[in-house]
Formats: structure tokens, C-alpha cells, sequence
């Protein structure tokens, strides 16, 4: 197949080129590069430099690629950013998202493979989180990812345009070539594998007298190999649906610590911070809608095995892409 992977210089679309590659297709890379790095592009796909708010860039690539189907991971992403400037989400994930699907359907190009989160849920009021969950978003973030969801099976119905939208919390690890590598790092793993590399002098802990048995919050971790297996696995699903994505179990903050002490066997010291306004003390998510439809399982369950990849790539490359 030929795929465009919208947003493919950042963390999860690079490793999903990558693994797209592997597999004998033919990538094309369509980013902006404000988050993401151009030397995260696989050298063995097309890049192409343009913005999704450019609708008249993105046509122009739909017609002149004709892809087969395009996955899509173009999206502001942090929570905290999105209480402060809503305005930011809802343009960049919710219009620029439309900019995409009006495109794909004068390109008649008719299937898209959506990055979304399980942050559409917002505190969950039972776990596993699953598809039957009721969508109570949070925040301006998971309310713009909601957004986007409701809108494309109405794009289906009147154009026929298929999607398959993947929820999920957090994807961590790295293959060889690719990892982390965010200009604004908020996410745990990489934070503490920092402090092992010296290059932070602590990690935050924010919250340690949750209901939880260390009293720091759980979260369903999820390898980034197995992440980017779903997404290829969903250019084949035989209808338009909506998975969640993880592991079925979950790690305290403390526990990722703990691991990353043991796996870098260096000296990572903590401090304890306030409970951050809106972090539930737990959020695990159900694959079996998944695992029983399009036959994914996590072949990478092991915490572990997920810090040992990302410790791996954090020390061969410390700086990151360098750019």
C-alpha cells in the first residue's frame, strides 16, 4: 500500500513509518515540523513539508501521491497547553482535521487511520476503560479529540469515507532508530531516563496520596512497537470503528521509577509535588473489542522491556534528534 502518514516526523507517526516500511509499503511524510524533527523521517520515505491549516498543500499532495489511505497524528497534544489556549486545540485538531478529510474526499482517497486518546473519557467511572465508556472529556484536548471522532462517521455515511480511530494513553519505548523526543517533554519515561542521563537533576512526582497501593498514580503503559502494529493493522479492518488500545494492567509512577533505577543503574532522585488538578488516580484501558476484531495483542507487556527500548535509544542518541 501507499500511506500518507500525516504528522510522521513526530513520535508515534515515525515509528509507524518506519514499521510501514518494514512491511514493504511506500510512505509519504506530510509535517509541519513544529513538533516534530526531520531527521525522524525514515530515509526511506517521501517528506513533505506543509501544514494542515494549508489547505490548498495538503491537495496538492493527496492528488499528486494518490495514496491508499492516510493515517493521520497531526495534533497538539498536551493537556495543561490546552487549559491555557483552547483556541490552539480546537483550530488545530478539529478545522485543520477537516481541512484533511475535505481534501481526502476530493482526492478520493477513502480510508483514514486516527490517532486519538483515551483522554475523550475524562475520569473513568469504572476500568478497563472500553469502547462503552461514556465521553466525558476534561479538558480542551479531549474534548477536540472527541470532536473529531463525532465527525467522521458522518464522513462516512455521506462519502463513504472508512476510519478506524485508535484511543490510547501511553505509548513509551523506542525501536533502533526512533524514540522520544518532544521539545516540550511531559511524559514520565522520558523525564526519569533524563535524570539517569544527567541532564535533569530530578523527576516530579505530582500526587502521592492517591488510592493506589504507593498512593502515586497508575497509568496502562503500552510499547510504541505494539502502538504502531495496531495502526497497520487497522488499514485492514473491514468497517469503520473505534478501538481503545492497552495493556490491560498499569504501572504507579513509582514503579516506573523504580524500573528505570534498576534498568539505567544510575541515581534518580525524586520530589514530591501537589496532585496536578484533574489526573485520576488510575486509567487502564481494554483491548479485547480489538484483540477480538482485528486480532492485536500486545506482543511487549512487560514494563521493563518498554524502559529498557527507550534506554537504549536514550543513550545513543542523549540530545534527541538535535534539532
Amino acid at each position: 500500500m501507499k500511506i500518507l502518514v500525516v504528522g510522521g516526523a513526530g513520535y508515534i507517526g515515525s515509528i509507524c513509518t518506519e514499521l510501514l516500511l518494514d512491511e514493504g509499503n511506500e510512505a509519504i511524510v506530510f509535517d509541519n515540523l513544529g513538533e516534530g524533527h526531520r531527521s525522524a523521517v525514515d530515509s526511506r520515505a517521501r517528506f513533505i513539508q506543509g501544514d494542515l491549516a494549508e489547505r490548498e498543500k495538503i491537495q496538492e499532495t493527496l492528488s499528486s501521491t494518490r495514496p491508499d489511505a492516510v493515517m493521520h497524528f497531526a495534533a497538539s497534544a498536551l493537556v495543561g497547553e490546552s487549559m491555557r489556549d483552547p483556541s490552539k486545540y480546537f483550530r488545530n485538531n478539529i478545522s485543520n482535521g477537516l481541512n484533511l478529510l475535505d481534501t481526502m474526499v476530493a482526492a478520493r482517497v477513502q480510508r483514514i487511520v486516527f490517532s486519538s486518546t483515551c483522554a475523550i473519557f475524562g475520569m473513568p467511572e469504572r476500568l478497563p476503560i472500553d469502547e462503552t465508556a461514556p465521553a466525558r472529556p476534561i479538558n480542551p484536548y479531549g474534548e477536540s479529540k472527541l470532536a473529531f471522532e463525532k465527525i467522521l462517521p458522518w464522513y462516512d455515511q455521506i462519502y463513504g469515507l472508512k476510519f478506524v480511530s485508535l484511543r490510547y494513553f501511553n505509548a513509551a519505548g523506542a525501536t533502533g532508530k526512533f524514540g522520544e523526543d518532544h521539545r516540550l517533554e511531559t511524559h514520565l519515561v522520558p523525564n526519569v531516563l533524563k535524570v539517569a542521563l544527567g541532564q535533569k537533576p530530578r523527576v516530579e512526582i505530582y500526587g502521592t496520596d492517591y488510592e493506589t497501593p504507593d498512593g502515586t498514580c497508575i497509568r496502562d503503559y503500552i510499547h510504541i512497537v505494539d502502538l504502531a502494529r495496531a495502526h497497520i493493522l487497522a488499514l485492514g479492518a473491514a468497517k469503520s470503528e473505534f478501538y481503545n488500545l492497552g495493556t490491560g494492567g498499569g504501572s504507579s509512577v513509582r514503579e516506573v521509577i523504580a524500573a528505570c533505577r534498576e534498568i539505567t543503574g544510575r541515581k534518580i532522585d525524586i520530589v514530591e509535588r501537589p496532585r496536578r488538578a484533574g489526573d485520576p488516580p488510575r486509567l487502564i484501558a481494554s483491548s479485547e473489542k480489538i484483540e477480538k476484531e482485528l486480532c492485536w495483542r500486545p506482543e511487549f507487556q512487560s514494563l521493563d522491556t518498554i524502559i529498557e527500548s527507550a534506554w537504549k535509544w536514550h543513550q545513543k542518541f542523549p540530545n534527541g534528534y538535535g534539532d
